[in-house]
């Protein structure tokens, strides 16, 4: 008997939990919808989330939950209507989306980004037809670039070939003109998906030299074995966002996210780690699983791998790649 009375009241609070989460995303869902007028669009959640208080909470049980299911099922039929599109307005260094073709060994990148820089947003867009050599790719360099030092940055991958400049793969939002990134709007449809292909004087140096963020590069262990499997999976979701569009998603279809989904797929052995979410701490779990260099000290190794200052004494020079690369303690051109 005073172990009913416990469990009872913690039945309670996890149906309360529950249905305050589901209320709180159909708020959410309806603020960030589809729908044109922005003032429509927080009326209709306030009104939404009213509701839902009424229905599971004053309403008679029964009459009150069986509303709230009908009207959150229409709900859901008209957010997973809602499509990605190729149409938006967008801004200018997302406005192309690359495409890839491989023949035999040649892999051809259509719509490479190589763009000249005078601040981070005054630039030159310049799109390139590049071509590489499968048989030629050794590596591949794990980037991990900071607004703010924290437990959330933007990582990235470069392939790394013998006989030719990195290629460098982004996985980003696609913002329209006059949007910026927003963690909370980006699990609603808000954004479309890109992955950026380009130059690393481009993609990395846009963040070193002018939005002033902290990059830092590591060399992962991987076999080229490995780095080709990788690099074909990536070629392949390339090829499909430029047939069809997706949205982006913090939680399920990001930049650490997929690089995580991509080496499962390439053979990579592991479970889901809290770091993979709080892509902050990533570097701590690569070192920690040895998946890349350990015979510094991790502090030492990070440290060592900041490279801003080595891609601001390179600017825009040909060889950029080697020069942010000379002096890492275990990547060496």
């Amino acid at each position: 008997m005073t172990l009913v009375r416990p469990l009872a009241w913690l039945a309670a609070a996890a149906s309360s939990v529950v249905r305050g989460v589901l209320l709180l995303w159909g708020s959410l869902a309806v603020y960030y919808s589809n729908l044109p007028w922005p003032a429509a669009r927080l009326v209709l959640g306030i009104v939404f989330f009213a509701f839902g208080i009424w229905a599971l909470w004053i309403a008679p049980r029964r009459r009150g939950w069986t509303t709230f299911a009908v009207a959150y099922a229409l709900l859901l039929a008209w957010w997973w209507a809602i499509p990605a599109r190729q149409d938006r307005d967008w801004r200018p260094e997302v406005a192309v989306l690359p495409r890839a073709e491989v023949v035999g060994d040649r892999l051809r990148i259509y719509n490479y980004r190589n763009f000249d820089y005078r601040s981070r947003d005054d630039f030159t867009p310049r799109y390139e037809t590049r071509d590489y050599r499968l048989s030629h790719l050794t590596g591949v360099d794990f980037y991990v670039s900071y607004w703010a030092e924290g437990p959330v940055g933007h990582t990235f991958l470069s392939f790394i070939f013998d006989n030719a400049e990195p290629l460098s793969v982004s996985i980003e939002t696609r913002p329209e003109l006059g949007e910026g990134f927003d963690p909370l709007a980006s699990m609603f449809k808000q954004f479309e998906l890109i992955y950026v292909v380009g130059d690393e004087r481009d993609i990395v140096r846009v963040r070193t030299d002018y939005r002033r963020e902290s990059v830092y590069l590591y060399r992962l262990n991987i076999s080229p074995e490995s780095a080709r499997a990788l690099l074909m999976i990536y070629i392949g979701r390339i090829n499909e966002l430029a047939a069809e569009p997706e949205f982006y998603h913090l939680l399920s279809n990001s930049c650490t996210i997929n690089i995580i989904r991509y080496a499962n797929m390439a053979g990579r052995t592991g479970r889901l780690e809290l770091a993979h979410v709080l892509n902050g701490w990533i570097d701590t779990y690569l070192y920690r699983s040895g998946r890349i260099d350990t015979t510094l000290p991790f502090d030492e190794l990070r440290r060592r791998s900041h490279i801003n200052a080595a891609a601001m004494a390179a600017g825009n020079m040909p060889d950029f790649w080697k020069r942010i690369r000379a002096d890492l303690p275990t990547i060496k051109q």
